[in-house]
């Protein structure tokens, strides 16, 4: 009987993820190519740098890892100073678009003990490298969140269509407060008065729409 207590919990929890739950335990976050030369080229880049500071800020605090990516740093420069990333899992450099490289797909197998199912992804650009990496991820059988206000492009027409794409590939849509509570999931958790100065205010106009 307890066998099948804990395969109908294992079912219900899977089921769970599969429409839109984030277990912690079981969860990576993705950070994708915030890098200094980009600053002048992107939407709403400071505001997009606050949000994901607060994503970097929170995957220590609840010891969710946070895998780095930066491309062409020779050429285009280290992760925005604004982001403190001194607790990542690790950093990786690439000429790939898709942060999905062979030293990538190899770290995912150790993380969360080897059982990674679900990726909160964010950064630069929505329609190029965040597009292909969840398209990647997916194909991996992971689930995957776009933190909508933590991810941009150089133009909106770019990243609003790419935001769509990847909802029709299986992705949630989401932004990082929904992303944070759901992590959390009760008020008694352990971190929550940690993580309370992050609701205090809203996160800033990304300008995303009503209908993304």
């Amino acid at each position: 009987m307890s066998d099948e207590i804990a395969n109908m919990a294992d079912s219900s929890a899977t089921a769970a993820v599969n429409n839109g739950a984030i277990n912690g335990k079981n969860t990576a976050f993705f950070l994708c190519d915030v890098q200094e030369k980009f600053r002048p080229a992107m939407l709403y880049f400071k505001e997009i740098v606050e949000v994901s500071s607060k994503l970097v800020q929170a995957s220590r605090i609840l010891s969710v890892p946070l895998i780095v990516t930066e491309q062409n740093p020779d050429g285009l420069g280290k992760t925005v100073q604004e982001l403190n990333i001194g607790h990542a899992h690790k950093v990786f450099s690439k000429t790939k678009f898709s942060m999905i490289t062979p030293e990538v797909l190899k770290e995912m197998r150790f993380l969360c003990s080897g059982a990674l199912e679900c990726v909160v992804l964010f950064g630069l650009e929505a329609h190029v490298c965040i597009e292909q990496t969840a398209i990647e991820l997916r194909s991996q059988g992971i689930q995957v969140h776009i933190v909508a206000d933590a991810t941009t492009s150089r133009s909106q027409e770019d990243r609003l269509l790419a935001f769509e794409r990847m909802r029709q590939s299986g992705c949630f849509i989401s932004t990082c407060e929904s992303v944070l509570f759901k992590l959390l999931g009760d008020k008694n958790h352990p971190k929550f008065h940690e993580m309370r100065p992050f609701f205090k205010t809203t996160s800033p106009n990304t300008g995303l729409v009503s209908k993304i």
